[in-house]
């Protein structure tokens, strides 16, 4: 495999084949007997995660060697001005009881912030991609967010946070108050699927605490390139490194930040930095 040089054209190029290369294999195994390893509480990875990623980051590293990569399995490798954030399985928990909600997401991340974000669903064949500045497209279509400019009508989604039991007060504290005045609020399980999904329109907010930069990198800038509003939760500007995340349709925007605002300066809540540059 011959190296491809550092544009964007290439950099998406390689996050949508490697995206492709992983999916099959987390297709292939879906119903197979899975062997399952917990990190710790309710976090877990089984051996398609490994598989998936062992794939994606040969076919990542052979076209861009000089690149860092930073991985959810495998972790941290040194590289040059290029950093790849990868999930090879976002949704392990849904795949682990064979219930087919999950994605491979794939982002990349320059000096000036995260460039290129490829979200990749296999069981759909559905690949959300974005290069900064270029727009956010579905299987090559332009998407956009929604239209939706009142809480009660809004259809919401989150997540919880690994460490959910230990630490429930800002997670089930916002889902108490937001279900409140949304029409609905959902949990999917996929964060990165959750973000592709607002970008299109078909969520019209996701908000959630202590996410990882592989998790929100590539589902922020498609948000961002659709022409969805991506902050931290606490309203402040984006940023990989924080995992705390809103993500929300412009009509909505004002109103879904001012509640998320509210509540964790109510709460107290401190944003943590993980693995910044």
């Amino acid at each position: 495999m011959s190296a491809a040089p550092d544009t964007l054209d290439a950099m998406l190029e390689t996050a949508e084949e490697g995206a492709r290369r992983s999916g099959q294999i987390l297709r292939e195994r879906l119903g197979r007997q899975r062997t399952i390893e917990y990190k710790g509480g309710i976090d877990l990875v089984t051996d398609a995660d490994k598989a998936s990623e062992k794939e994606l980051l040969a076919f990542i590293l052979g076209r861009h060697p000089a690149h860092a990569v930073l991985a959810e399995e495998s972790g941290v490798t040194q590289g040059g001005s290029y950093r790849w954030l990868v999930d090879p399985l976002d949704g392990t928990t849904n795949y682990a009881h064979r219930l087919p909600i999950f994605s491979v997401s794939v982002a990349v991340e320059g000096p000036e912030g995260v460039v290129v974000g490829v979200v990749y669903d296999p069981m759909r064949d559905e690949l959300f991609r974005a290069a900064k500045g270029r727009g956010a497209f579905l299987n090559g279509e332009p998407i956009r967010p929604s239209a939706v400019s009142a809480m009660d009508q809004a259809l919401l989604c989150t997540g919880f946070p690994a460490d959910v039991r230990e630490n429930p007060a800002a997670p089930l504290g916002l889902f108490t108050r937001i279900i409140q005045q949304a029409q609905g609020v959902r949990r999917l399980g996929s964060a990165a699927l959750d973000l592709a999904y607002v970008a299109s329109g078909r969520f019209d907010g996701f908000f959630e605490f202590r996410l990882k930069p592989w998790d929100i990198g590539a589902g922020a800038l498609i948000c961002q390139e659709a022409g969805a509003v991506a902050t931290r939760i606490d309203g402040a500007p984006f940023d990989v490194a924080v995992g705390d995340i809103l993500a929300v349709t412009p009509g909505l925007a004002k109103e879904l930040a001012a509640q998320c605002a509210a509540f964790v300066q109510q709460i107290g809540w401190t944003p943590v930095r993980r693995l910044a540059r």
